[in-house]
């Protein structure tokens, strides 16, 4: 049995997948899952449903909702769960039991634990592998298929920031080891959808730098300035204002490291 949520909703049994096809039906499966083995407030179901106007038989209809989606994991698409309880009912509220394995959510949290205990020891190798195998398992912006509620925003919200921190967690580690040029494409492409993420626009002026394009590097950080400007009135943090300054003097801590240490002044962006 596998539950997604890390791309549209799914879930499957014996290759088969299906889901329910009522959009309330599918958004309180994904509140469930979201929060799996933990129980959902009737209250915060409803919130969820109907965000800030329920109607006056929003818990009883909350049940019928329950029980059809019992009804679907027990006889529809996953007929193996027929044998153990899934969704259970207990002090008024609702949750969905998965187990160790079965939920791509939770697999992910355990990748990005792994990866980053690797990082804190300076295992860079094992912790690249590690967060790329947490991030291969998103299959586009969670659950892309489902209209959210208030409750699904904060936390899809969440995960999303989750994934671009891993993802820069998981270029620090390429960048130590060396693996400068391999990221150039990447870091494109990721700085033009983040056009205000300083963190990202370091490590591409690091990456073009070691990578002999230092001309580049610097329209880079031209680039940012000018967006932080016309957007909020900033100016770039200190730490890439000295990592342009770094750039402009050649500075040897800029250098690819020998021993896959990070150089000093990346080390503050």
């Amino acid at each position: 049995m596998r539950f997604g949520i890390l791309g549209p909703l799914f879930i499957s049994a014996d290759e088969a997948a299906s889901m329910p096809t009522a959009p309330k039906q599918r958004k309180l499966l994904a509140l469930l899952l979201l929060n799996a083995n933990q129980l959902v407030s009737v209250s915060e179901c409803v919130e969820e449903l109907w965000e800030y106007d329920p109607p006056a038989s929003a818990v009883a209809t909350l049940q019928t909702y329950v029980m059809q989606l019992r009804r679907f994991l027990r006889t529809g698409a996953a007929p193996c769960l027929a044998s153990t309880e899934r969704l259970i009912t207990r002090d008024r509220g609702y949750g969905i039991v998965t187990r160790e394995g079965e939920l791509d959510l939770a697999i992910y949290n355990d990748k990005v634990r792994q990866g980053q205990t690797a990082l804190a020891v300076g295992d860079d190798r094992t912790a690249a592998r590690v967060l790329r195998g947490a991030l291969s398992l998103w299959r586009g912006s969670a659950l892309s298929d489902v209209q959210p509620g208030p409750l699904l925003n904060i936390q899809l919200a969440g995960l999303e920031e989750s994934r671009l921190g891993v993802l820069q967690q998981r270029i620090e580690a390429d960048l130590r080891l060396g693996r400068h040029q391999e990221l150039l494409s990447e870091l494109s492409v990721l700085t033009r959808r983040q056009p205000l993420h300083e963190s990202l626009h370091a490590q591409f002026m690091l990456a073009l730098y070691r990578s002999g394009r230092q001309v580049d590097a610097l329209q880079v950080f031209h680039r940012i300035r000018r967006v932080l400007a016309d957007e909020l009135g900033l100016s770039p943090s200190p730490p890439l204002q000295r990592l342009h300054e770094a750039v402009l003097s050649a500075d040897p801590c800029l250098e690819a490291p020998v021993a896959e240490t990070p150089p000093a002044i990346y080390s503050l962006i």
